[in-house]
């Protein structure tokens, strides 16, 4: 039998430590993902559900974007993937009645864990102007207060349409129609915040945003750089990947200011040897300090090009532009400089050179530790140019792999979730709808908010997600989203963002992954495009939480007919009834799916054209490869100041919170903790154990503190301190973003610590 949720909050007042773990998965690994499992589905419902996730009969897991290999295991996910399996198909529900006894100001107070632990929201839920307690609303009269609110702004570029990753393909095309026809580009997505320095990097050098490798390349690569991320937590099934390539004969290095278990070694709980053994991945760990890894990635490059030989002359010759310009940028590298901004030793990168050297197909793997600085996109365009400087794009066990972290979040952009659309998709999109798509750009995340703050934006969509607490500067978010006339959150469980509301607010529970889709035609598939552009289809097998959830295909449709009405000719209730018709649409519209329905049907779907991957082609401005060249820049921190990451505990996703433990850096009971060098706490004063304020410094001059925060001597790098999110997105400023893609530096927060004034 399944858990009841929490009563209360948790007492997180005194977080256990232990020393960190050295390895990932195995035994224990089963055991949490059971548990887990079982207080929220009980047992039948575990096992009915968890054997269809990732399956080709089956439903998409509403975790991370990894993809699968051709044949499956039985049990094709992770740890974290059942949790967040666990946590959408749970049997606790939301209902009126719960509303009814938790007013908004009391639902204010409560953590994120605890409001996401109470389950699936069952009726559409309407909070009104002045009111404090959320009420029952009808479907009809939830749209038409949509509709009406649209109808009456100044101009469509004062609504935003926000889209989380894990939206379906069809949602995610619909909603962009929709937002096009009405008249905006404000389409903000969760990209904005995490990947959006890859794509901008890798549009400009590679003529696509997306990684050019697939599962085979990995294990085929002699050489795998992981750089500025933690695979063990946020995308364990790559531990897999590893471990084929470790057998096969690769080498790992590993960048990243924290050790973590996951790349240190991995039982593979699929099989018994992996469980009693496992596998040692990592064969050279740098540990960078954060924001240096441009600095690192241009050394190399310095040194591949003083090595007679080293460069692929054929390939830079024939297929790249801009290799002069580049090169004498490269050559002006400094060793000095790249020690102090790397804070390496000289002969770590001097063995990293030479595995470099011996090596015929490397890969670089990436996520958010390379995507959340100010110069991020230097840094991965950077990496391009090491990439390029060998031939190692376009070639079997070579290329960029950028690892996205939501399940569709690629795929929504694929289907034109973006606020600086290609004007080749709008002309598409307007020949086929007969609409005219406004051709300026709208908003992203970061000015979505300022928008909102501004009095700008005045309505406010989001696709699910949890906004608010994905955000950086919660104090300015939070007070911008109250300023709108309505918010609206389509949704399958409470979260933050269902208590900061506009004026007027409405919550629209919406099927899952795991829910079994029926419409007037029939039973309905979705469809998701994971990290490496396979696109296949996605069935859930469970009834449906509750008798009264719309599909989001469906939500946007309504929504669509009550702000539109009769003057548009787009079928939106044919669309609602068939998502097939979508897919035909989509099909005409979107290079790459054609014939979208018969070869989606196809067991384990199709793989999308990438021309730098498939022919060496490169869709750029030159119509070749680019090679850039920037100066080099690191974060310089005054005295007695950390430079702070914010990053997730292993017990969660996102924003969503499973549980209070990280359990492979050896922390239990609690999130409010700060991973602090044993000599820079020393240098500070900050006994382990100690409490302290995170105060952030940035040249506004305004104070941004998370107090009460529990100090652990860690070993990550010297002058970095780390703590979880979404706790300490307060401290990081809303203007402090990255150059050219606009993402919140989560990863490059200046802070100072204070002693906390009570514990």
């Amino acid at each position: 039998m399944a858990a009841k949720p929490p009563a209360g909050d948790p007492v997180q007042d005194a977080p256990q430590v232990a020393a960190p773990q050295h390895a990932a998965a195995g035994l224990p690994a089963i055991a949490h993902t059971l548990r887990a499992a079982h207080q929220q589905m009980g047992t039948v419902r575990t096992a009915r559900t968890l054997l269809k996730v990732n399956q080709k009969d089956g439903f998409d897991c509403p975790g991370c974007a990894w993809p699968e290999e051709d044949k499956r295991h039985t049990a094709e996910f992770c740890e974290n993937g059942a949790k967040a399996v666990a946590e959408e198909a749970t049997v606790r529900r939301v209902t009126p009645a719960f509303f009814a006894q938790h007013p908004v100001s009391d639902l204010t107070e409560r953590s994120g864990y605890w409001l996401g632990q109470q389950g699936r929201i069952t009726e559409p839920m309407f909070l009104d102007e002045g009111a404090d307690r959320y009420v029952p609303v009808t479907w009809e009269r939830a749209f038409e207060l949509i509709g009406s609110e649209l109808k009456a702004l100044g101009s469509p570029d004062e609504a935003v349409f926000y889209t989380s990753g894990r939206t379906s393909n069809e949602a995610a095309f619909l909603l962009q129609l929709f937002a096009r026809e009405f008249g905006t580009n404000n389409l903000p997505d969760c990209s904005n915040m995490c990947h959006e320095s890859s794509g901008s990097a890798l549009t400009e050098t590679i003529g696509i945003g997306k990684g050019s490798v697939s599962l085979d390349d990995l294990h085929k690569a002699e050489l795998i750089i992981v750089a500025g991320q933690n695979p063990g937590t946020n995308h364990p099934r790559m531990l897999t990947a590893l471990e084929k390539a470790k057998h096969a004969g690769a080498q790992i290095i590993s960048v990243n200011p924290l050790p973590e278990a996951g790349l240190e070694h991995f039982k593979n709980p699929q099989t018994p040897q992996g469980m009693l053994k496992g596998t040692s991945l990592t064969d050279l760990f740098l540990q960078i300090r954060l924001g240096g890894d441009q600095a690192l990635f241009r050394l190399l490059n310095k040194l591949i090009l003083d090595t007679p030989g080293a460069v692929d002359e054929l390939f830079v010759r024939e297929h790249t532009h801009g290799y002069e310009e580049f090169a004498a940028a490269a050559k002006a590298a400094d060793w000095d400089e790249t020690l102090t901004a790397t804070g390496l030793e000289r002969a770590d990168i001097e063995r990293a050179l030479k595995l470099v050297l011996a090596s015929k197909s490397v890969i670089v793997c990436w996520a958010m530790g390379l995507t959340q600085h100010k110069h991020s996109v230097p840094t991965i365009r950077e990496v391009v140019n090491f990439l390029l400087l060998r031939g190692n794009i376009g070639r079997t066990g070579a290329g960029v792999c950028p690892v996205r972290g939501h399940s569709n979040v690629q795929g929504d952009r694929t289907m034109g979730i973006f606020e600086r659309p290609a004007p080749a998709f709008l002309d598409a999109l307007d020949k086929e709808f007969g609409i005219t798509s406004p051709r300026h750009h709208g908003y992203d995340v970061v000015r979505a908010i300022q928008a909102l703050r501004d009095g700008d934006a005045k309505v406010f969509f989001a696709m699910g997600g949890n906004f608010v607490a994905a955000t950086p500067d919660t104090h300015v978010t939070e007070a911008a989203m109250r300023r709108a006339r309505l918010t609206v959150h389509v949704s399958t469980k409470l979260n933050r963002s269902h208590v900061v509301t506009g004026t007027r607010a409405l919550i629209l529970p919406t099927l899952g992954r795991t829910d079994k889709d029926v419409q007037k035609s029939g039973k309905q598939f979705v469809t998701v495009e994971d990290s490496m552009s396979m696109v296949h289809a996605s069935r859930g097998n469970l009834p449906p939480a509750s008798r009264h959830l719309l599909s989001e295909p469906a939500i946007v449709a309504r929504m669509a007919r009550a702000a539109l009405g009769k003057e548009s000719a787009t079928p939106w209730e044919e669309f609602e009834q068939d998502y097939g018709l979508i897919r035909d649409r989509i099909s005409r519209v979107v290079p790459g799916f054609e014939d979208f329905n018969s070869r989606v049907a196809r067991p384990g779907g199709f793989v999308l054209p990438h021309g730098p991957r498939d022919e060496r082609r490169f869709p750029t401005a030159t119509g070749k490869a680019n090679f850039t060249a920037a100066p080099i820049e690191y974060p310089e921190l005054p005295e007695g100041r950390l430079l702070l990451q914010t990053l997730r505990s292993h017990d969660q996703y996102n924003t969503t919170i499973y549980g209070l433990d990280d359990r492979y850096r050896g922390i239990k009971d609690g999130r409010r903790v700060v991973l602090v060098n044993p000599e820079d706490a020393q240098a500070l004063g900050l006994a382990d154990g100690s409490y302290t304020d995170l105060i952030s410094e940035w040249k506004d001059g305004v104070e941004r503190r998370a107090p009460g925060f529990r100090v652990v001597h860690y070993p990550t790098a010297r002058g970095c301190a780390a703590a979880y999110y979404p706790e300490t997105n307060v401290l990081v400023p809303l203007d402090a973003t990255a150059d050219t893609s606009n993402t919140p530096a989560s990863k490059s927060v200046v802070v100072r610590l204070e002693q906390s004034p009570t514990v």
